[in-house]
């Protein structure tokens, strides 16, 4: 089997989000868990870790490459990152998932595509999910 090296990067910087929502361990995994479900990956090993007094990281293995969110609770923010290789595996569809669950009131969000030479952003944008703004 020959592979590709074309893969899609996905990282959302999110703000605003309910402390406990990205404090809770097992929270995390579970969503981190669907996430990548949805997007059609296949998982290999989970790995985590709580800090004190506050935050979490939560790694997914996937045999297409991982997904990882790192958060900051106190701050109200989470830095989420997907990587997928070949093309039938799109990291966007377990980010639009997480942002869903998380309901941010910012999202800063870049797509990169790597593996096919100089690295292409393919998307840089902010949202704003609080009417207010």
């Amino acid at each position: 089997m020959e592979y590709k090296t074309f893969g899609r990067h996905v990282l959302a910087d999110v703000w605003g989000v309910e402390f406990n929502r990205i404090n809770d361990i097992e929270f995390l995994k579970e969503h981190m868990y669907k996430a990548a479900k949805k997007s059609g990956a296949t998982i290999l090993a989970i790995e985590y870790k709580t800090f004190d007094p506050y935050g979490a990281s939560v790694f997914i293995l996937l045999s297409e490459s991982h997904l990882s969110i790192h958060t900051y609770p106190e701050k109200g923010f989470a830095a989420i990152d997907g990587y997928t290789c070949g093309e039938n595996i799109d990291p966007e569809d377990a980010i639009n998932y997480l942002l869903t669950i998380f309901e941010p009131e910012k999202i800063f969000i870049s797509k990169i595509i790597r593996g096919t030479g100089e690295l292409k952003i393919v998307t840089n944008s902010q949202l704003n999910n609080n009417s207010e703004d």
